[in-house]
């Protein structure tokens, strides 16, 4: 894993994270991610309360695709609205993620995560 212990760019670390954030960092000319749709996307995902990044679909080599019904909330409910082409940072409450559960050995109970997402896709569209 090549992004063992770095830091997502331009993310100031957050102690606690009470409601879902969504950055619009690059709205795209694309079409519009409709909620449940199932997308193509690379991603970043990292700890809030540090930064650093715990996977990145980038070391896969592709993008990666899903439906938004298959993912955490924080997911499902941030993705929606973005505009093929576009990148938009989550910035999500561990309630809306993995919870008290321990989801990888990098990612501990209760961890608030940030995601950057660049929408390569969206099926049928």
């Amino acid at each position: 894993m090549a992004y063992e212990g770095t830091k997502l760019a331009d993310f100031a670390p957050l102690d606690r994270v009470s409601e879902l954030q969504i950055i619009d960092i690059e709205e795209g000319t694309g079409a519009v991610v409709q909620p449940g749709a199932t997308i193509t996307a690379h991603y970043t995902g990292a700890l809030c309360k540090n930064g650093i990044i715990f996977q990145s679909s980038h070391d896969f080599g592709k993008p990666i695709s899903f439906g938004l019904n298959q993912v955490i909330r924080g997911w499902t409910d941030g993705v929606p609205g973005m505009k093929v082409g576009g990148m938009r940072r989550l910035i999500i409450p561990s309630d809306m993620a993995y919870g008290s559960a321990r989801a990888a050995s990098n990612i501990p109970p209760n961890s608030d995560l940030v995601f950057d997402i660049e929408l390569v896709d969206i099926a049928g569209e």
